[in-house]
């Protein structure tokens, strides 16, 4: 056994009351020994319902601080928390559900809108609140105390296993990268079903014992309002580039309301670098990022804002605890500047994926690099730039999307021969899909208008491409495989 302290019930003992989260919708807050007194008793009332070392803990709610302390309680029983994305459809979700077999379900009002049942999660901590708080203690690390689903190019759902250390990774290579210290105060909008708010940034600021705030969701003004309070004082701030650009578009932004961020931390998707400079320009570092589901903080710029300056678009350098190199397809390592595969090995780095050994044994070379699937690059200081994918995965709005799940989906439609989708750019949401069709019989007209709403309800919204075109043929090369570049340049054209 691989023991390791269990890291809020340290804090809880070597700084009881120093404010450890901030709950910007019920306007609460919580010192390290309260929140490590609801873990403690969420524990108790996981075993008092059960749960065993090993336990699946499926959650589907909203943001809330006592969801961080659900998470801690099931690494203190040994079982494993699985938060859902409420995004999905309820049938995504109920498929995911089956994946994981868990043995219990906790939500709020979600499980109720969409028709899952479960135990109300107000309720379960109703119940622990009257129980006595199983302590601190030494935990096993190498055990997997996280899921989080993350698609395949197939629309398959994979959930990558993380363990208490691959976590811990994150809590200090962000806390490296990012130059997170006792007094930061770190806030992020992202739901916690993402490794952003669920972990990075969460656990770099409980592992340097710092202040970390859970908000309800992104709205550009309240946000920005957020940012600039005194009384709130946030050091970090996390977000997608395309909440970035919301940000400063607010007729109410200005340069002096960040002056207290030490950057904005910004990943998920390619950030432009005319638009990172002109963050420059205002004198606000902007720190772009890279990271994954697998693997958690990978790369991440300096705060500095000459050195962002110097290389815009630049997702940074690693730390001394990752490893990264760029192979070519023959799997050798890339000459400096040359593009290929980016491959990880470190501590950070998951297992592999819960009952997909197919895919665990995919994901990793013969000599135990892990396969990112991204096209990267590095230059002779050592910064990485992320300048391609070799799936046909494209990200809207921070969102992961997989063209082969809603391709899939609509293989079933009589009216299609066939079909593809792409992703191509937008402004708001950094790209969305372009969806191209073939009829089964031309002389029968397709309501392209139509087919989109049918995918209302069987798809996340934002995974509803936003384009479609009809069109003779898809273009294939000699072996038949679909060239989507092709139907790339048809829309630059």
């Amino acid at each position: 056994m691989n023991g390791a302290a269990d890291l809020l019930g340290f804090q809880a003992r070597y700084q009881a009351d120093k404010i450890v989260a901030i709950d910007l919708a019920s306007e609460r807050q919580w010192t390290y020994a309260e929140l490590d007194l609801i873990c403690g008793r969420c524990a108790t009332a996981l075993k008092k319902n059960g749960v065993v070392q090993g336990d699946r803990i499926v959650c589907l709610a909203k943001n809330r601080v006592e969801l961080i302390a659900l998470h801690f309680a099931c690494a203190r029983v040994g079982a494993i928390y699985v938060p859902l994305n409420w995004r999905l459809t309820a049938t995504e979700i109920n498929s995911l559900i089956e994946d994981a077999e868990p043995k219990l379900i906790i939500g709020d009002e979600l499980l109720e809108s969409t028709g899952i049942d479960g135990m109300n999660l107000q309720t379960f901590l109703n119940q622990a609140a009257a129980l006595e708080a199983l302590p601190y203690t030494l935990i096993d690390s190498d055990l997997p105390s996280l899921i989080l689903y993350t698609s395949g190019t197939s629309g398959r759902p994979k959930g990558a296993l993380l363990s208490e250390n691959n976590l811990a990774e994150t809590a200090i290579n962000f806390g490296m990268v990012g130059r997170v210290q006792n007094h930061s105060v770190v806030m992020s909008d992202a739901p916690m079903f993402h490794i952003i708010g669920l972990i990075t940034a969460v656990r770099p600021a409980i592992y340097q014992g710092a202040t970390f705030i859970v908000s309800d969701g992104f709205d550009p003004a309240r946000t920005l309002s957020r940012l600039a309070d005194p009384e709130l004082s946030v050091t970090h701030y996390f977000c997608v580039p395309v909440m970035a650009d919301l940000i400063k578009a607010e007729p109410t932004y200005s340069p002096e309301k960040l002056k207290g961020l030490t950057a904005l931390f910004t990943g998920g998707a390619p950030y432009a670098e005319a638009k990172i400079q002109d963050w420059v320009t205002d004198g606000v570092p902007v720190a772009n990022g890279f990271g994954m589901s697998e693997a958690g903080t990978v790369f991440g710029m300096p705060v500095d804002i000459d050195l962002i300056a110097a290389r815009p678009g630049s997702v940074g350098i690693t730390t001394s605890r990752v490893k990264a190199r760029i192979a070519n397809t023959d799997g050798e390592p890339c000459p400096t500047g040359e593009s290929g595969e980016l491959q990880l090995k470190g501590p950070n780095v998951a297992a592999g994926y819960w009952r997909r050994p197919e895919d665990s044994a995919k994901a990793f070379t013969d000599d135990g690099w892990f396969c990112t699937g991204d096209v990267a690059l590095c230059d002779e200081e050592g910064y990485f730039w992320i300048v391609d994918r070799l799936k046909d995965m494209y990200i809207s709005g921070g969102e992961n999307v997989y063209p082969g799940e809603i391709e899939a989906l609509l293989a079933h439609n009589p009216a299609i021969k066939e079909c593809a989708v792409i992703g191509r750019p937008d402004e708001k949401w950094g790209e969305v899909g372009h969806l191209f069709v073939v009829a089964a019989k031309p002389e029968n007209k397709i309501d392209l208008d139509d087919l989109i709403k049918s995918l209302d309800g069987k798809l996340a919204r934002f995974k509803i491409p936003k384009h479609v075109s009809l069109i003779d043929a898809l273009p294939r090369n000699a072996n038949g495989k679909i060239v989507k570049s092709a139907l790339t340049d048809q829309i630059n054209k």
